[in-house]
């Protein structure tokens, strides 16, 4: 299967979430057959993330957004861990302080845009100014719906001017599998600190959020920032195909190791004399 073209929300479609099915799982019917193509997809990313650091030509910056419950956490922890932490930064937007407030909504994600050579995970993002902000009427309605044109723009300016590469993945669950993950939550003392009672209260608004989905994975997937809407019911095939097309998202960047900048055969002779020193001082 092409999970980035299967998975794709292509510019100017529309989207309609009731048409997806979040249990969807393509061709592996459990977790122990998906188990041996998400360790080499894995393996895949370790390695080319290697050569991403070095090559020192690109920046990549990964989006996760999904309504709670949706696995944001658990996508950082099964895929991302694959990558070297010394090229990677994981930032995760909270409720703005004041002192954010007082500022355009951009002006706290743009410090947190990769440089070449990293790659930035933001778990929650700038898109929670079209979300949340929406859904709860934190700001008039046509200051966030201006927002679409201001995130397109600036995700353009990372993608023009440093090279960046975005991948935007939305974590598609339904309503029930929400509930029975909370659930888990409550059950699990290992993960009852991450229980909110906003986490109920918020169900409330369930398709309020939707909607909120729907009008920024339509107005807000481009050509050089693709969404992509990974039906997550089933964690084994979430973290599948994540890892699925950031290995290949990375591998279509034709990455080379950089060509040594000293004279390695200056450096061979350095190593022989330090060796032959090191034999005559036995």
């Amino acid at each position: 299967m092409n999970f980035i073209k299967r998975f794709r929300v292509e510019p100017g479609a529309s989207v309609d979430l009731e048409k997806i099915d979040p249990g969807f799982h393509g061709d592996f019917a459990n977790d122990v057959e998906a188990k041996d193509e998400l360790q080499r997809n894995l393996a895949r990313i370790t390695e080319l993330q290697r050569t991403f650091y070095a090559d020192r030509r690109h920046s990549l910056l990964i989006v996760l957004q999904g309504i709670d419950g949706a696995g944001k956490d658990g996508t950082c922890w099964h895929v991302i861990s694959a990558m070297d932490p010394q090229g990677v930064q994981v930032t995760g937007f909270k409720q703005p302080t004041p002192e954010e407030q007082e500022h355009d909504f951009l002006w706290r994600v743009h410090p947190h845009a990769p440089q070449r050579g990293f790659i930035s995970i933001f778990n929650r993002s700038h898109y929670e100014d079209v979300l949340v902000v929406r859904v709860h009427k934190l700001a008039p309605k046509d200051v966030w719906k201006a927002r679409y044109d201001f995130i397109n723009e600036w995700e353009r300016l990372l993608a023009v001017e440093n090279n960046t590469t975005i991948i935007k993945f939305f974590l598609y669950i339904s309503k029930e599998e929400q509930l029975q993950r909370f659930k888990e939550r409550l059950d699990d003392p290992a993960h009852q600190w991450k229980i909110s009672a906003s986490d109920y209260t918020e169900r409330d608004k369930w398709d309020d959020y939707i909607k909120a989905f729907e009008a920024a994975l339509s107005r807000c997937s481009t050509e050089y920032a693709p969404w992509y809407i990974l039906p997550s019911n089933h964690k084994w095939f979430r973290n599948l195909a994540a890892s699925t097309i950031i290995a290949d998202t990375l591998e279509g960047l034709k990455l080379e190791t950089p060509k040594p900048t000293v004279d390695i055969e200056e450096i061979r002779k350095l190593y022989h004399q330090a060796k032959e020193a090191g034999e005559k001082a036995r």
